[in-house]
């Protein structure tokens, strides 16, 4: 009833002849829908603390827009101390002061305020009036006693996230067997009422000692939601379908047909394999996809554990596997010399890669080769010398025209103007008790590239035939970036001498534009730096059910159908080809693929920004452990990020760190636009070459930091404070803020009019 009750005050109050009506004059107007004046109260009451609605000063009930407030989710910057909200009119900055206590993702309802300094940017500050929802409610951090007393003693839990910008303790009731210097799992149990009291907490869990690396390993997967284990239910469903026995009934027999993989050497989960055939008009190229679907059933344990996880999970030491390794390793996995149902994509393609024709069938295969990168790779570059040459020496024909097509769909994609956007990736390197000893560059040579040109062409061969035939899909969408973004990544790259004349902010940004300026950034020797840059401009891919175009790879329909043992997403789309070739769909399937495909998306991209956040923490926790055997050592290295509170330097093994502004000296300056800090002719920016000494190594952050040796002198823009978006040193930065005419406290409460009114108004009448 009480939401029946909110959506009818909504209603009203939204319609276009709405007059502002007394609250007792909006409840006669909704009364005859069998409503009591109690339940209409009470629900008004929720309304206004939710900031639902809002008063006028004559007690009338608005739109919260009307009186100037707005409710949107609180971004805090990464050390917590601003930040901004999104709504539905314009994005606003919170400056330091105004963020009453709110945490990153909180709900929240923000009044403009009007600032005479035009120091924060365009002018759209406002403040936080209240936190109508919060987001947090257990978090990982560093527990310290602080008050020992016995039953009375008393701790500090040090949130390793530094977006919480709390104090939060926690009562010796409350330890939980937690000792000092533990990494703990805590549950907020209160929050504070004023920005002098604390926030209060209780010890759930206790990981282990802070500065090791097993408590944090447990951390990360604890944070992110990372489940590495099976249920006895789900392990001993996957068993049973993986013993049934294979049958040639229904599918295509393709065993005789030379198809094999290639994949790393130390791969188990072997998904797809490829087979080409050069013919007059061009050729044909299939791509075989194991045939997840045939035992992942809709419905099934295995099938709700499988959407729950979304996606595998690559860690430095092991595989979190999307589905049991009975499936995964087993029955699933294209193994070499064995027989496999697989769904096969057949694409026919004229001599200049264009899709002709697609077709897809069910089928069985029996690969003929388990390739190996580095070996294929060593085979391109030394031929019949290699020492490989004999283990593929049967399908070396096959692999040439392989070759022939990888060249063919390249130059295609070089011609749409698809997006060659590479980031540096660590390959680190463990010992037997899985410390790390080394860690290189991860190298991709032509044969990577080759396989991921062929399952491009299968995606977007597959994406547009559901599409042609109008049934769901799970697409893989990338919006067109933002052209502020764009603006501020052009004027970054021309600072580094690249050429940036393909962007005209008067026509439509293309990714063919984009990819000139990288073939520019590429011949001034600063690809990885801007390429890195470029990436963190656009906006990220994700999954939709609504078809949308790919911006990076520059075409009209994309989707991901070739990894369905480590992919939800693709598993999905399998099983519904799997529906259309079995003859199963009409209108009432259709629209429950509609619905599933909608599913499937929003999850996907759920898991797989965790399964990305919880890769890359991982990665930099093996990396601390790394640097904490090398301190005092030092590297050349680059900068790679610049922001207010210093630079982020990367060395040759791809390990990062801070060199703090602090450790600088006074008086830099941080241009946002230019991505620089300067101070009179000593400037520090993206690219530019350091000597850096390793000063400590945190793990129980995974944090390292550098202190700067020497550094590459160069040119930069000199700061114009009045244009630009620069911020001073710390301690600047606070006394620039003082300088900042702010409203009297009696204006701002003058200004709130959602405060407990409407209860004083009732109980007044």
């Amino acid at each position: 009833m009480k939401q029946k009750i909110k959506d009818l005050i909504l209603n009203l109050i939204y319609s276009d002849t709405y007059i502002p009506l007394l609250p007792r004059d909006m409840y006669y107007e909704i009364a005859n829908q069998g409503i009591s004046e109690e339940e209409f109260w009470r629900a008004l009451y929720e309304m206004e603390d939710s900031y639902e609605i809002a008063l006028t000063k004559k007690g009338k009930l608005i739109r919260p827009d009307d009186a100037g407030i707005f409710t949107g989710v609180y971004s805090a910057s990464p050390r917590g101390d601003f930040g901004f909200v999104v709504t539905s009119k314009c994005d606003f900055f919170i400056p330091p002061k105004f963020t009453k206590n709110a945490l990153n993702g909180d709900t929240v309802a923000i009044k403009k305020i009007e600032m005479s300094s035009k120091f924060y940017g365009k002018g759209n500050e406002a403040e936080i009036i209240a936190i109508t929802k919060r987001s947090l409610d257990t978090f990982i951090g560093t527990f310290n006693i602080v008050v020992r007393n016995g039953n009375r003693s008393i701790a500090k839990v040090t949130p390793d996230n530094d977006k919480i910008k709390l104090d939060i303790t926690v009562h010796a009731k409350h330890f939980n067997g937690a000792a000092d210097g533990d990494k703990v799992l805590c549950k907020i149990t209160s929050f504070p009422v004023s920005e002098l009291a604390n926030a209060k907490c209780q010890v759930l869990e206790v990981l282990g000692k802070a500065d090791t690396k097993e408590a944090n390993y447990k951390a990360v997967l604890l944070e992110n939601g990372i489940i590495t284990d099976f249920s006895d239910d789900v392990l001993a469903e996957a068993d049973i379908v993986a013993s049934e026995p294979l049958s040639i009934k229904g599918r295509c027999d393709l065993r005789n047909e030379i198809i094999f993989t290639i994949d790393g050497a130390d791969a188990k989960d072997l998904d797809d394999a490829i087979s080409v055939k050069k013919t007059d008009d061009g050729f044909i190229l299939g791509v075989h996809i194991a045939d997840v679907s045939h035992y992942v059933r809709e419905g099934s344990k295995i099938d709700n554990e499988a959407i729950n996880r979304g996606t595998s999970v690559y860690f430095t030491d092991k595989v979190v596997p999307m589905l049991p390794k009975a499936l995964s390793n087993g029955i699933c996995s294209l193994n070499g010399g064995v027989d496999r149902y697989a769904l096969s994509c057949i694409i026919t393609l004229d001599k200049s890669g264009n899709i002709i024709y697609t077709e897809l069938k069910n089928s069985i295969i029996n690969s003929k080769a388990r390739g190996v990168y580095s070996e294929l790779n060593d085979i391109i570059e030394n031929g019949e010398s290699s020492e490989f040459y004999g283990k593929y020496a049967h399908i070396m024909d096959n692999f040439s025209e392989m070759l022939e097509l990888y060249e063919v769909l390249k130059a295609k994609s070089i011609r749409k103007g698809a997006m060659e956007l590479e980031s540096d990736e660590a390959k680190i390197i463990l010992d037997e008790t899985g410390h790390p000893v080394e860690i290189i560059k991860r190298e991709r040579g032509i044969t990577e590239r080759l396989i991921e040109q062929f399952m491009l062409c299968a995606n977007e061969s597959v994406a547009t035939y559901l599409y042609n035939a109008s049934i769901p899909c799970v697409y893989r969408v990338h919006d067109e970036p933002d052209t502020d973004k764009i603006s501020a990544f052009a004027s970054f790259a021309r600072n580094l001498g690249v050429d940036v004349s393909s962007l005209n902010p008067k026509n439509k940004i293309t990714s063919m534009q984009l990819s000139k300026v990288l073939e520019s950034a590429e011949n001034t020797g600063h690809f990885s730096i801007v390429s890195s840059v470029l990436l963190r401009s656009l906006m990220k891919a994700k999954y939709s059910s609504v078809p949308k175009a790919h911006f990076g790879l520059a075409t009209d329909l994309y989707c991901h159908f070739t990894s369905p043992i480590r992919r939800y997403p693709d598993l999905t789309v399998h099983r519904i080809i799997k529906a259309l070739l079995d003859g199963k769909i009409d209108e009432k399937t259709i629209e429950k693929y509609d619905n599933f495909a909608t599913l499937s998306a929003t999850l996907s991209t759920e898991n797989e920004i965790k399964a990305v956040s919880a890769e890359r923490d991982i990665d930099d926790l093996y990396k601390c452990v790394y640097m904490a055997d090398r301190i005092g050592e030092e590297y050349d290295a680059i900068i790679c990020s610049v922001t207010g509170f210093g630079f982020f330097a990367r060395c040759e093994n791809l390990c990062e760190g801070l060199v703090p502004i602090e450790a600088l000296g006074n008086g830099f300056m941080f241009d946002k636009e230019n991505l620089i800090l300067q101070k009179g002719k000593t400037t520090f920016r993206l690219g530019q070459r350091v000597r850096i000494r390793v000063e400590n190594s945190d793990i129980a952050l995974r944090r390292v930091t550098f202190a700067l040796i020497a550094y590459e002198e160069i040119d930069a823009p000199k700061i114009d404070i009045s244009k630009s978006k620069a911020v001073n040193l710390p301690k600047a930065k606070k006394s620039s803020i003082k300088k900042h005419s702010h409203p009297k406290k009696s204006d701002r409460n003058g200004k709130r009019t959602l405060t407990k009114s409407l209860r004083k108004k009732r109980h007044r009448k």
